[in-house]
């Protein structure tokens, strides 16, 4: 049965769509994972957040083997259709380094622009 959420989804010719997770009450990104169609579909459904093993070749729910679960808030989809934004309540480290976010080890120090 066709989900009209997911089919306004663009996929990469891969099969897949960015998922960017984002803690929801501060607003924190998190990570980046990415999704197929069952994935997401899971996602939207079951109230957890499922990826889409692209090294494993499977799918895979975050903290199902380390207890740092993703237990979804809210998704949606940006104005092009190719990016999903998943906003969710983590429970412990969300990289797999054991850091809160994937974005707290390489500052890259960028100029900043002025207005």
């Amino acid at each position: 049965m066709s989900d009209v959420r997911i089919d306004r989804v663009r996929f990469t010719a891969d099969g897949l769509v960015p998922a960017v997770i984002q803690q929801h009450d501060t607003r924190e990104v998190l990570m980046l994972g990415w999704m197929d169609a069952e994935a997401l579909r899971r996602t939207l459904t079951e109230g957890r957040v499922t990826f889409w093993s692209r090294s494993r070749q499977e799918y895979w729910r975050k903290g199902d083997t380390s207890g740092h679960a993703q237990f979804v808030k809210d998704a949606r989809l940006d104005c092009d259709g190719d990016t999903l934004l998943i906003e969710v309540d983590q429970v412990g480290a969300a990289c797999h380094t054991g850091d809160r976010t994937c974005f707290d080890a390489d500052a890259l120090h960028p100029v900043i622009g002025a207005r």
